[in-house]
């Protein structure tokens, strides 16, 4: 018996349970983990809430990132053994796949040791930002040294990676937030600039960064009104791309700087990424030669034990945090 996080019914945080649960041994190509940590999503909430793209047979576990120790493999698993240190890649499907569990079964082939450097907070927070901006920046965007790229919702887990992953290449990163309480955290990481929401125009302010040439990537998890000034600041040819859509207001089309301009709004998942093998593998290796570096650092915002898993849901809808939020197990 291991203890793991469920829900039986779509709702708020209160709806997650820790329950015991008889987990069976891994099947062929499978490895157990004795989970360290967990990196939380907004996904898994999405999820939880009954809002995701999957839909969870109920009850229904949950979770997309974990960092721990190879307890048993599968047959047929060669390349990882019991006693590894590892992290997981995040799953097409967190329903076939949970990670919110004292211990968890995962394909090998979404397991990876990673840099012994790497404490255990760190490292379940590494795989879902990092890969989800190397896909955006570097595997379609193509991200160069002389661009400008806006970055909203920039001070989560993801935003802040690709703060670091255009630092890395030499681009100039341009951090957008809600208030002004987190433009010093942000400067702190690495943003060259800072626009704040409620008290800029955004586009009087990314014109007056970007000058005449403007912002040929974007990088947006948000979407609604705020297409409409992003577009406009963007240069010629320029690439947005979304990978969320959190805001719940309607996203305007913005017809005149897409024609003029000749704009590419892009739709991007990070499955993407971790459905194709050789892109996989060199997100993987950009991810661990950025770690080993030390270009690349994980931002972690608050660790909370595994049986606070309401309070860290409680937390990730907050949007108060800076970074990834962690539980500990």
């Amino acid at each position: 018996m291991t203890r793991v996080v469920r829900f039986h019914q779509h709702g708020g945080p209160e709806v997650l349970r820790i329950e015991d649960i008889d987990l069976p041994l891994p099947g062929p190509g499978e490895v157990q983990i004795r989970v360290k940590a967990l990196g939380l999503n907004r996904a898994e909430a999405l999820l939880r809430a009954g809002s995701y793209i999957e839909t969870p047979t109920l009850p229904s576990g949950l979770g997309l990132e974990a960092a721990g120790v190879i307890e048993t493999i599968g047959e047929g698993v060669t390349e990882l053994a019991a006693g590894d240190a590892v992290s997981i890649i995040p799953p097409r499907s967190m329903v076939r796949w949970p990670a919110y569990g004292e211990l968890v079964t995962f394909p090998a082939g979404l397991v990876v040791k990673h840099p012994p450097s790497l404490d255990w907070q760190s490292a379940a927070a590494i795989w879902m930002p990092y890969l989800t901006a190397y896909g955006a920046l570097i595997e379609i965007a193509g991200l160069r040294a002389e661009d400008f790229i806006i970055i909203t919702a920039a001070s989560s887990s993801v935003g802040l990676a690709a703060i670091q992953i255009a630092n890395g290449i030499g681009a100039t990163a341009i951090a957008v937030t809600r208030t002004s309480a987190k433009k010093q955290a942000l400067l702190d990481a690495g943003a060259a600039e800072v626009v704040v929401l409620a008290e800029e125009d955004l586009a009087a302010r990314l014109k007056e960064i970007a000058g005449p040439q403007g912002v040929r990537v974007v990088f947006d998890p948000i979407g609604g009104p705020i297409f409409e000034p992003l577009t406009a600041a963007m240069s010629k040819g320029g690439i947005l791309i979304e990978y969320g859509g959190l805001s719940r207001e309607p996203t305007p089309f913005p017809l005149p700087a897409v024609l003029g301009k000749t704009l590419t709004l892009r739709g991007y998942l990070v499955h993407e990424i971790t459905g194709d093998h050789a892109k996989l593998e060199a997100a993987k290796t950009f991810v661990l030669e950025g770690l080993e570096t030390g270009t690349l650092k994980p931002i972690i915002g608050r660790t909370f034990a595994f049986d606070q898993i309401v309070e860290a849901h409680r937390y990730l809808e907050s949007n108060d945090q800076f970074g990834k939020i962690v539980v500990t197990v």
